[in-house]
């Protein structure tokens, strides 16, 4: 693409809706199209001599340069609640192009980086809410015990990695000899740094247990809701009394997300809270005393050490697999620990948060290098087991839908984990839900309120969490589904790009606010 051309776009795309004339260095925040290939760089450059390129700018600036947005034909009105009274009316035609876009919502960074990041800022609120309170949660709640725990996954074969600077493995186990039975080493003397195309990789693929790995995969969900149960029976039996009559004293509640390994599998890292007993008027009330984080970090520990689950087989003359977490577990006190990659600092409750929120919007393809041979592979025994149970329901009459596994080819490019990448307990904090509908309630009064000429004042904002039943209008509508995404490759990358030039921008305009603030 010619300097000119790139020159338009950068002058054609805001940097920011918020920030498009506040006189900022948009020199420091180039649009990158150096990536695109001559037809999606000739979309580009047609979108940008097109005519109705300021509707399509106009467009894409409403859905927050959406990759992906989703096209809807119809309309809708807003009325009052009680009377019938209508107060406004909306139709897609209306709209820059002539149809309604919204956005697709996809919470993954490598399908939509800008819906990507609402969703991660909305995680981190509901993370954060739960560890220092607000957003209706009070804040009683950040005195009361909280972990941050890893749970990994067990070994399924020896893999390179980092080892935090060391070797990667220079002892081989006692009953090991110096290579395996396929000739190949057993140990290996290398220190691996982040990067290196070896980390994550088996020592021996012919050794590496890959069907076991798959059913592992499988199965997280029903680990984690084992170990939820483990948990709660741990830490009554501490407190010396009976696991139902726990409720009565303590409850406890968490966030959690997972997150991918190199080897392909995926751990979970959670925020684990303790809160008293839960009352009509008070769902966040103070724990007992004798319940304190370290207590709590023994539970977790103990609860995880005890959680086994028997698989069912992947077919026919396959083995039932007892599945257990692996036992690296790591279980720290939110307010009276250190980061282990810098001991000199506190953990603190706001950085633990950004760092779930972070995990929430990755997945298998954001997280892992798909040019793996070892994920490779691991996609192939996912074939080829699908393949052997679509063949043996086949000849045994059994309908497939039936089979533990039925849907593990649909999870493949996930490789085979099907659980939800975040989730919390139904009283740790606010729901994704009413953050999105207050949200959904902002824009609507500040749109109302450009549209009268008058500045949305504070009190209109107080009530925007409140539940729907306490809404006085409703929006009635009337949309039919017209398509997915734009209308070419070129304006998705253009999408894509001003997207990521906002979040740059966004990034050092945060660092120059803590810079000032220092």
């Amino acid at each position: 693409m010619s300097r000119a051309t790139r020159d338009r776009v950068w002058d054609a795309v805001p940097l920011h809706p918020q920030h498009a004339d506040d006189g900022s260095d948009r020199e420091g925040h180039p649009l990158d199209l150096s990536h695109l290939d001559a037809a999606t760089e000739g979309q580009v450059i047609a979108r940008l001599v097109s005519r109705d390129f300021d509707a399509w700018s106009e467009a894409a600036s409403r859905v927050g340069q959406c990759a992906r947005p989703i096209r809807l034909h119809g309309s809708s009105r807003t009325v009052d609640a009680v009377t019938g009274e209508v107060f406004s009316s909306f139709s897609s035609a209306d709209s820059p192009l002539g149809v309604l876009h919204v956005r697709c919502g996809n919470r993954r960074a490598a399908d939509c980086p800008s819906c990507s990041r609402v969703y991660a800022a909305d995680t981190f609120h509901l993370i954060r809410a739960g560890v220092v309170g607000g957003k209706g949660i009070p804040v009683a709640v950040s005195e009361n015990p909280l972990v941050f725990a890893t749970l990994t996954a067990p070994s399924f074969g020896p893999v390179h990695g980092t080892r935090n600077g060391r070797r990667c493995r220079p002892y081989r186990a006692k009953e090991q000899a110096d290579r395996c039975a396929h000739g190949r080493p057993t140990v290996c003397h290398a220190t691996h740094v982040d990067g290196d195309p070896l980390l994550g990789q088996p020592l021996c693929g012919d050794c590496y247990d890959y069907p076991s790995h798959i059913v592992w995969q499988w199965w997280p969900p029903e680990l984690w809701r084992r170990f939820t149960i483990a948990l709660r029976r741990v830490l009554a039996r501490m407190l010396g009394i009976s696991p139902h009559l726990l409720a009565q004293v303590a409850t406890v509640q968490f966030a959690k997300v997972a997150e991918y390994q190199l080897r392909g599998l995926v751990h979970f890292h959670a925020l684990i809270r303790v809160d008293g007993k839960a009352t009509d008027t008070d769902s966040h009330a103070a724990v007992p005393a004798g319940i304190t984080a370290a207590l709590l970090s023994l539970a977790i520990e103990t609860a995880a050490a005890t959680v086994w689950f028997d698989a069912p087989p992947l077919f026919g003359g396959d083995l039932v697999r007892r599945l257990q977490l692996g036992s690296q577990v790591d279980a720290r006190p939110v307010r009276d620990a250190h980061r282990t990659d810098d001991p000199d600092t506190q953990l603190e409750a706001e950085q633990v948060a950004g760092y779930l929120a972070k995990y929430a919007t990755k997945s298998a393809t954001d997280s892992t290098d798909t040019a793996s041979p070892h994920l490779h592979r691991l996609r192939s025994t996912i074939a080829q087991t699908v393949a052997r149970q679509q063949l043996e329901a086949a000849a045994t009459d059994q309908a497939m839908a039936e089979h533990p596994y039925a849907l593990l080819g649909k999870w493949a490019h996930m490789l085979g984990f099907r659980g939800h990448f975040s989730s919390k307990s139904r009283r740790y904090s606010v729901t994704l839900g009413r953050l999105r509908r207050a949200r959904v309630r902002f824009q609507r009064r500040l749109a109302a309120a450009k549209v009268e000429g008058r500045t949305l004042e504070a009190r209109e904002l107080e009530d925007l969490l409140e539940d729907e039943d306490t809404e006085t209008t409703l929006v009635v509508g009337h949309w039919t589904y017209a398509g997915s995404g734009w209308d070419t490759d070129g304006d998705a990358e253009l999408a894509k790009a001003a997207a990521a030039r906002a979040r740059e921008y966004a990034q050092e305009r945060t660092a120059q606010r803590k810079e000032k603030s220092n």
